[in-house]
């Protein structure tokens, strides 16, 4: 049961029957029906006055009693008003909310779960770190974004497919290379002194050298460079890439694809030269000399004639090179193919979780996607801002074995998988986060992830307690629900206890819109209220007695109230499913 869905088609329906004021067929699809932003006004608002009356030829408010005298024929509405220029506030029988709650105890985990994607399949990249090291806390936070959002797209319907994009070719793995082999030298008992500057000085590949030296013994040593550095290469890039999976498998963060860019020039097929090809075919290719970036430096702009895409033609604000002079293709040409991969793949909705660094990239690689899809995909790119990471206030150093940053397995060690991605998703992601591990892991309101854990626990633990009253009461949720399902909630007509339903009520709604947004970040601040919310029910109970959820002389208004903190506890084990957070019965 989807309240809001509900309504709007109330409301829509309630329109539809003013057939003889609209000239033409009203667009329903742009009736909206939401919760007031002031609870005073109602349960719920409607703009469809607003934004139908130019269609009507009617002033909003004119247009909006006509609607109003429409919805007062239904019994579950209790109260029509007109508010402001024509907006329609609505307050309903408590039955509504009532409802609601039996239907999300009887769904159980999967309350809100909708059909809106239809099975279409959506292809959500993340993390895509270079695998030059161990990942650290900023990629942390891409990670648990885009694992939760795979999630939330996944229950809402969608056909999904988790990919990570191995960058193995270019500069930086020839880096990567050359600081192994440094590592593997030192293996063999050479004195490598200093790590000279442009090499990674990081105690991670030391591991490398030592399986270099015990594989190859003394001979590469004895190579040129040509010969030794793509089997160093090799090595280097597997093993990383079993650390960074490590490190995702400590976060609970699994993807299905792991896609090599050496694969799209590898062997006797070119992909990206048959990408630009096709490019070239429709005329999105030429050769040009490009003006100098005004601003900012363009690592990729060169004073020559050289292979440009023609991004402009799809909104980008300059064209772009497609190749060095030295004949190698830009970055942006393999990101071209590999994005085409995708779309060959059968992916028309795509989804790239990037870091806020790489905002200049993003008008660039929108535009290559409506080129090479003829504008039949759409590519939203998701930017992660920045973590600051801190003990009390203070930043921490950094680490020793990353050499240049804190990695995210000591974050996860020192803190637990929970905290780390809760807290990363506390936060809209294009806003900076301040992570403090003092804090995550404090036993209070201030910890938003311990309070919300603490709600479920808080319920499990009310209903060990109702035990003493209600023998009967099965602690596995399946049974528990069905029982509780039936209770007497019309028994519930405390304000308080009324907001706390409405609050599940809107769960389904919240859900639907997260996923449209592509904004998992609402699921943890909703959790956080519904808690909030829960919890002041609780202390309210404790100066009321006749408000507390177990009565020991009335058991119908107890189960009633068992029936709330189902409601309650149902929806916070779904939303910390959701974001990948564990939903604990007890905590100490």
């Amino acid at each position: 049961m989807n309240v809001y869905n509900d309504f709007t088609a109330h409301v829509r329906a309630a329109v539809e029957a003013l057939a003889d004021v609209f000239p033409a067929p009203p667009d329903l699809a742009r009736i909206v029906v939401e919760p007031p932003r002031d609870a005073s006004h109602g349960d719920l608002a409607t703009n469809a006055a607003m934004v139908l009356a130019k269609e009507a030829g009617l002033k909003p408010r004119d247009l909006a009693e006509k609607i109003s005298a429409e919805l007062r024929r239904r019994p579950e509405i209790v109260k029509v008003e007109i508010a402001g220029p024509g907006f329609i506030n609505l307050t309903l029988d408590p039955s509504v909310w009532r409802a609601a709650l039996a239907d999300a105890i009887l769904a159980g985990r999967d309350y809100g779960k909708s059909d809106i994607g239809k099975n279409e399949p959506v292809n959500v990249e993340y993390v895509s770190a270079n695998p030059t090291g161990p990942m650290h806390v900023g990629h942390c936070r891409g990670a648990v974004f885009g694992d939760a959002l795979a999630a939330l797209l996944a229950f809402t319907g969608y056909t999904v497919t988790r990919e990570y994009y191995i960058n193995d070719a270019g500069a930086q793995v020839d880096v990567l290379a050359r600081s192994a082999f440094l590592r593997y030298r030192e293996a063999l008992g050479e004195d490598i002194g200093a790590i000279p500057e442009g090499l990674y000085p990081g105690d991670y590949l030391k591991p490398v050298g030592a399986a270099l030296a015990a594989e190859y013994g003394r001979t590469l040593n004895q190579k040129p460079e040509s010969d030794w550095l793509p089997i160093v290469r090799d090595k280097a890039i597997a093993m990383m890439m079993t650390m960074i999976r490590d490190d995702l498998a400590a976060l609970n963060v699994q993807q299905d694809v792991f896609f090599s860019e050496r694969s799209l020039v590898e062997g006797s097929n070119d992909h990206v030269a048959e990408t630009i090809d096709g490019l070239r075919k429709r005329g999105q290719v030429y050769e040009g000399r490009l003006p100098p970036p005004k601003g900012a430096p363009d690592k990729d702009w060169e004073d020559r004639d050289q292979l440009l895409f023609r991004a402009t033609a799809f909104g980008d604000d300059v064209d772009r090179p497609l190749k060095k002079s030295d004949g190698s293709y830009t970055y942006f040409a393999s990101d071209i193919a590999y994005h085409k991969s995708k779309i060959d793949r059968g992916f028309r909705n795509l989804i790239d979780v990037w870091g806020a660094d790489h905002k200049g990239y993003v008008k660039r690689m929108k535009a290559a996607v409506a080129a090479v899809s003829e504008n039949k995909a759409e590519l939203d790119i998701k930017l992660v801002e920045l973590v600051k990471l801190l003990r009390s206030g203070e930043p921490v150093t950094m680490s020793k074995r990353a050499g240049e940053f804190v990695t995210l397995r000591e974050v996860v060690d020192e803190v637990g998988r929970d905290a780390v991605r809760f807290m990363m998703l506390f936060r809209k992601n294009e806003v900076a986060l301040d992570f403090d591990l003092a804090k995550v892991i404090e036993q209070s309101r201030d910890n938003p992830v311990f309070y919300v854990q603490y709600g479920h626990a808080r319920g499990q633990s009310i209903f060990r307690n109702a035990r003493a009253l209600v023998e009967n009461l099965p602690m596995q949720p399946e049974a528990r629900a069905q029982l509780l399902a039936g209770a007497a909630l019309e028994r519930l007509t405390d304000p308080a206890e009324l907001s706390l339903m409405r609050a599940i009520a809107l769960y389904p709604r919240l859900i639907e819109a997260a996923s449209l947004a592509h904004e998992p970040h609402r699921i943890a601040f909703y959790l956080y209220d519904l808690a909030s919310e829960f919890h002041s029910l609780w202390t309210k109970g404790k100066d009321l007695p006749h408000l507390r959820f177990i009565i020991e002389n009335d058991s119908i208004i107890t189960m009633a109230r068992l029936a709330l903190v189902e409601g309650v506890v149902t929806v916070i084990a779904s939303g910390l499913a959701l974001l990948g957070v564990e939903a604990p019965d007890v905590m100490r």
